[in-house]
C-alpha cells in the first residue's frame, strides 16, 4: 500500500475517535456541571475539561470567561478548533474522500452522511439543540463508521492501518478522559476518597460508556483504585489503556507480517505494552496518576511518531 494512502485512513480513523472523545468531554462537563459546588473546593469543570483536552489557552484567547454555551460551540461547532466535533468530521470525511478506492460503500455512506447531518446541525437554531443532543448524534455517527468498517472492510493492511490510528488515538483520549478527574479536584486534595469524588468518579464511567460493563467486573463497592483499575489495566473493557495499547501492538504485528518486517514502530509499540501489562494500581497511585498518565501519554505520542516515520511519510521499503 501506498504510505499516501495509508497515512489517509490511519488519520481518517483517528479524527473519528477523536470527535468522539470530544464529545464524551463534552458529556462529562456537562455532568460534572450538575453535582453539587463545595465552596472553595474544585476548579471550574469546565475549565477542567479544556485543560485535559489541551485547548484552554486557544479558548481562552478566543472567547475569553469559561461559560458553558462558549464551551459547547467551541468543542463542538468551532471550526478554528482542530478538536471540535466539527473539525474532525469534517477532516476524517476529507481523508475518506482522497481514498476514497480504499473504503467500501458502507464506510463511505455512513461517514459521508454524518458529514451531510453536521451541516444541518450547523443550520440549526442552537437554542433548540441540547448537549446529550449533540453529544449523542456523535456517538451514534462513530458507532455507526466503525461498525461499517468491522463489517465489510477487507483484513489486509489498510485495514490495519485504520485500526492502528483509532487505538492510538483512544489510548491518548481514554488518558484525558481520565485526567478531568486530576484536574477537577485540584487545587484541594481534601475531596479525595469523599462523596463529591466518588460521584465525578461515577460520571467519567457513565460518560466513557462504562459504567455497567463496570459492575459487571467488579461487584460491590465502588472505589476511585476499582474505576482506574478498570479504565487503566482492564484488558476487558475496550476503551482501558491497555485495551488500545494491546490493540496497537496487534495491527503493527499484522502490517509486519504483511510487508515480511519488523520496524522500530513494533519494538515502540511492545515496550509500552510491557510496561503497562506489569503495572498495578497500586503503583500507579504511588507514582501519582497524573504523572503516569502523563508519561503514558507522552510514549503513546512517540508511538505516534514512530509510525509516522516508519510507514506514512514514504520512509519504508
Amino acid at each position: 500500500m501506498l504510505s499516501r494512502t495509508a497515512n489517509h485512513l490511519f488519520w481518517m480513523a483517528r479524527y473519528l475517535e477523536r470527535a468522539e472523545t470530544t464529545a464524551r468531554l463534552l458529556e462529562v462537563g456537562g455532568r460534572n456541571s450538575l453535582l453539587p459546588d463545595v465552596r472553595g473546593g474544585f476548579r471550574n469543570d469546565w475549565e477542567a475539561v479544556l485543560q485535559a483536552s489541551g485547548s484552554l489557552e486557544a479558548f481562552r484567547a478566543k472567547y475569553g470567561e469559561t461559560v458553558q454555551r462558549n464551551i459547547e460551540t467551541f468543542l463542538f461547532f468551532d471550526a478554528e478548533n482542530p478538536s471540535s466535533v466539527l473539525s474532525c468530521i469534517n477532516a476524517a470525511r476529507e481523508n475518506a474522500r482522497v481514498v476514497r478506492t480504499a473504503l467500501t460503500s458502507p464506510v463511505w455512506d455512513a461517514l459521508n452522511t454524518a458529514y451531510q447531518e453536521l451541516q444541518e446541525l450547523q443550520r440549526t437554531e442552537r437554542s433548540k439543540l441540547m448537549l446529550t443532543d449533540l453529544s449523542e448524534w456523535t456517538l451514534r455517527t462513530s458507532y455507526l463508521v466503525r461498525g461499517a468498517i468491522s463489517a465489510t472492510q477487507l483484513r489486509n493492511d489498510g485495514y490495519h492501518f485504520m485500526g492502528l490510528g483509532t487505538s492510538i488515538e483512544r489510548a491518548d483520549n481514554t488518558a484525558r478522559l481520565i485526567e478531568v478527574k486530576y484536574y477537577v479536584l485540584l487545587p484541594s486534595v481534601s475531596y479525595v476518597g469523599s462523596g463529591l469524588d466518588q460521584s465525578q468518579w461515577v460520571t467519567l464511567l457513565r460518560s466513557m460508556s462504562a459504567h455497567r460493563a463496570f459492575t459487571w467486573a467488579y461487584p460491590g463497592e465502588v472505589s476511585a483504585e476499582k474505576i482506574a483499575d478498570f479504565l487503566i489495566l482492564n484488558q476487558m473493557f475496550p476503551r482501558s489503556l491497555l485495551s488500545s495499547v494491546r490493540w496497537s501492538n496487534d495491527h503493527l504485528d499484522h502490517i509486519a507480517r504483511g510487508y515480511g518486517r519488523t520496524t522500530d514502530a513494533q519494538s515502540c509499540a511492545r515496550n509500552l505494552l510491557a510496561e503497562l501489562a506489569e503495572a498495578g494500581i497500586n503503583d500507579i497511585f504511588e507514582e501519582g496518576l497524573h504523572e503516569f498518565l502523563t508519561r503514558m501519554m507522552a510514549q503513546n505520542g512517540r508511538l505516534s511518531e514512530v509510525v509516522q516515520d516508519t510507514y506514512l511519510r514514504g520512509l519504508a521499503a
